[in-house]
């Protein structure tokens, strides 16, 4: 083993001492006896050394193998044989700072006894083991593309060597010293200072007789001799539950999946032709138990409760709000700390793989909004990590998020990249979700995103364009697509962007899906306004349609949409109680029919009145009003004929899928569309967006017979006033609107009719 220098720079005025002659030292024998350097024990004290093994733990010299602890506390230490537990030296204190030395005749494996004020404990020395990472590892994380990194970096409790403990590794290149506290060394920084792999930047640690459960922190000495505050482990995949923030030693037993039938069949069930309903939740507000707003079902409760709660429903997905950890809840997980870690608010990872393969094995996905945009100041997380703009870009006109008072992301070095990645595959690889929704694309996708002149600085052409995060966007959706065959990527995405969903190799983004939000933002607009209004607005609801497969789209009604003074979907419509309920009911006929997967916020689905409140939960004594009943039991109606017609899903992002029949009846308010599947099979969708039964409305159809009336949104059973058409109607051959045959409809107020026809 050879001995290196100790770094006591920035900490000594003046005094650069060198310490590699140490052994020399050791043939000197000092004056007075002493076995280390004063210099170095000091530095040990003091907590400045940066390279611990070439004081610590055993040192081959001419006289033996001498033995060096740094156990500050400790009245006595021992080496004692691991094999027989025979005494091997009696290591004899240096100063009274905790520093003990001895000489034992040879080096075999051996254990430290060490009595402490309150008992003996017997344990490893931690630097007496060799290197923990592979030249391997260090190699692919220095170039951001090790996707293992939850097996290899942050706190893994395994065996090396033959001892069972904790292996730690955390990158901090820029740090002159970092060691691993928690209860195990009283927090104490100088306990186990960690070694540093210098062609990585990463420095690493095992100790022994760690387990499972143990709660850590890094403490970090950065270039400036100043000590950070203590900091979260980025690899970190457990954590206390907020507001503590420890990061805490994951159990390693591994979890028993069932779900390889889901998994097999995940990429035919989420391909663009499938149908995707999306039920989207925040955990802890869906449901509180008893009512008790301070409290919130556990994983296993979710797995009781929402599963069932969304298969009756129909839906085919679960979207979670990001259950990475957080530090405040008022961020909806949106401001994540801990990439890896699902949050201890709802139990523990393994109980989050059960959810996982309960939601599976019930035939529904899981889909997890991602944020690798920007992260919270927090001090005990990722800013300024290593004393240094680490993660984050030094520059505020890069490195700050002025909406959110967040660091952006420095994508521009290859191990932050390497580290998003591998947290969104960890998700995927790890826990079998089916799914990540990017959030705030947009504002990786421009450098002058939300910021005003002189607030951003452009790419190297001059642009506006982040070229880092669009390579990193790329590659990530490259990656995820090679090892993870099935599982999609869908884009919050809120601007022109081309090519968002279009492969990467013909020059796209390579997401899956794309959020469509400007079919939102317009159909919304077109909602909420007066029937007596709604003629001028027309173009809100057919706009959409001339960009509608220019992407693979989403439609989201999501979270944003029920917040900050927008008012609830049902609170937005005009109208008393029963016009709101019919309004909304038909535009969720629309939103179904429309081409596009579709996405519900949670509450949506039962005409929630009031804004969504993360301290609260759903309005469930709601559901014993028959409008608020009826609107559930429709949307449940919707997903089981979305899913179950082909014509309403193979097409969502073809144009094949779509014709308009009826898109030009502004005075009317009504609209009438066809939806196809691959074999040109035809549904008809017709829309009155009026209070007013509009009677012997003549629609064009494709073909002649009798077309069945699937769903009527104004049918009593959903709390509407039964206006329809006795179930079916027979074609006319009377030529209307492009084809040969037409029906004369009575069109329910403020209602959807969906036919099925030509038999």
């Amino acid at each position: 083993m050879t001995e290196d220098s100790v770094d006591t720079s920035g900490q000594r005025g003046d005094n650069q001492a060198n310490l590699t002659d140490i052994e020399s030292v050791y043939r000197s024998g000092l004056n007075d006896g002493r076995l280390t350097d004063p210099l170095a024990a000091e530095a040990l004290a003091q907590g400045i050394v940066g390279d611990p093994f070439s004081i610590l733990g055993p040192h081959e010299t001419q006289s033996g193998t001498v033995v060096r602890a740094f156990l500050p506390g400790a009245e006595s230490v021992s080496v004692v044989a691991r094999e027989n537990a025979g005494v091997l030296a009696e290591l004899r204190p240096e100063g009274n700072a905790g520093l003990f030395s001895g000489v034992i005749p040879n080096l075999v494996p051996y254990m430290l006894r060490i009595k402490w004020p309150g008992g003996i404990q017997e344990t490893e020395d931690p630097y007496s083991f060799g290197l923990l990472l592979g030249a391997t590892d260090l190699y692919l994380f220095s170039e951001g593309a090790h996707w293992q990194l939850s097996e290899k970096f942050g706190a893994a409790a395994t065996t090396h060597e033959g001892v069972d403990g904790v292996r730690f590794a955390v990158w901090a290149p820029n740090a002159r010293r970092v060691s691993v506290v928690g209860n195990f060394n009283t927090w104490d920084g100088r306990r186990h200072t960690m070694r540093k792999r210098i062609e990585a930047g990463v420095w690493e640690l095992f100790v022994p007789r760690l387990r499972a459960g143990e709660h850590y922190k890094y403490e970090i000495l950065g270039p400036d001799g100043q000590v950070q505050p203590l900091k979260a482990d980025p690899l970190g995949r457990r954590t206390e539950a907020p507001p503590s923030t420890a990061s805490v030693v994951t159990d390693p037993t591994p979890f028993t999946w069932s779900d390889q039938e889901w998994i097999a069949s995940r990429a035919k069930r989420q391909g663009a032709d499938a149908p995707m309903s999306i039920y989207e939740v925040h955990a802890g507000s869906w449901l509180r138990p008893d009512g008790n707003a301070g409290s919130v079902l556990d994983w296993s409760g979710l797995a009781e409760r929402l599963i069932p709660y969304v298969v009756r429903l129909g839906f085919t997905h679960i979207e979670f709000l990001p259950i990475m950890e957080h530090p405040f809840g008022g961020s909806w997980g949106y401001q994540p700390l801990s990439q890896f870690a699902p949050t201890a608010r709802y139990g523990s990872p393994a109980d989050f793989a059960e959810f996982v393969d309960s939601c599976h094995d019930q035939g529904v996905g899981v889909l997890l909004d991602w944020v690798p945009a920007h992260f919270p100041t927090d001090a005990y997380g990722l800013a300024l990590f290593d004393g240094t703009h680490l993660y984050e870009h030094a520059d505020p006109r890069e490195g700050l998020q002025q909406d959110w008072n967040t660091l952006v992301y420095n994508l521009g070095r290859t191990e932050v990249q390497g580290f998003l990645i591998a947290s969104g595959l960890y998700w995927l690889e790890t826990f079998h979700v089916d799914g990540l929704r990017v959030d705030a694309v947009a504002s990786m996708l421009y450098r002058d995103y939300s910021r005003g002149p002189g607030q951003w600085t452009p790419n190297i052409y001059g642009g506006r364009e982040n070229l880092e995060a669009i390579a990193f966007l790329k590659r990530m959706n490259t990656v995820v697509a090679e090892r993870c065959p099935g599982a999609v990527t869908i884009a919050e995405e809120s601007t022109a962007w081309p090519g968002v969903s279009a492969p990467v190799s013909s020059g796209g983004l390579g997401f899956s899906f794309k959020w469509n939000m400007g079919w939102m933002h317009d159909t919304l607009k077109y909602y909420g306004k007066d029937p007596i209004y709604r003629s001028w607005e027309h173009g809100d609801i057919t706009f959409g349609l001339i960009y509608a497969f220019s992407e693979r789209f989403v439609l989201p009604l999501s979270h944003d949409e029920v917040v900050h003074g927008k008012g609830s979907l049902y609170r937005r419509a005009p109208g008393d109680a029963w016009q709101k309920s019919a309004n909304l009911r038909a535009y969720f006929s629309f939103m179904w029919t429309h081409p596009g997967k579709k996405l519900l916020f949670m509450g949506g689905e039962i005409g929630q009145d009031r804004e969504w409140n993360h301290d609260g939960e759903i309005d469930w004594a709601l559901l014993d009003d028959p409008l608020h009943a009826g609107l559930q039991r429709l949307v449940g109606d919707l997903n089981r004929l979305y899913r179950g017609m082909p014509a309403l899903h193979e097409g969502d992002c073809e144009s094949w899928g779509f014709a308009w029949v009826i898109g030009d009846a502004a005075a009317d308010s009504v609209f009438a569309y066809l939806r196809r599947d691959r074999a040109g099979r035809p549904a008809l969708v017709v829309l009155n967006m009026t209070p007013a039964v509009r009677e012997d409305y003549r629609v064009g159809v494709p073909a002649e017979g009798f077309w069945r009336e699937l769903l009527n949104s104004d049918s009593e059973i959903y709390g509407g006033s039964n206006v329809g058409n006795a179930g079916a109607v027979q074609a006319d051959p009377v030529a209307m609107h492009g084809h040969d045959w037409s029906l004369r409809l009575r069109l329910p107020p403020l209602a959807a009719l969906i036919l099925e026809g030509g038999a």
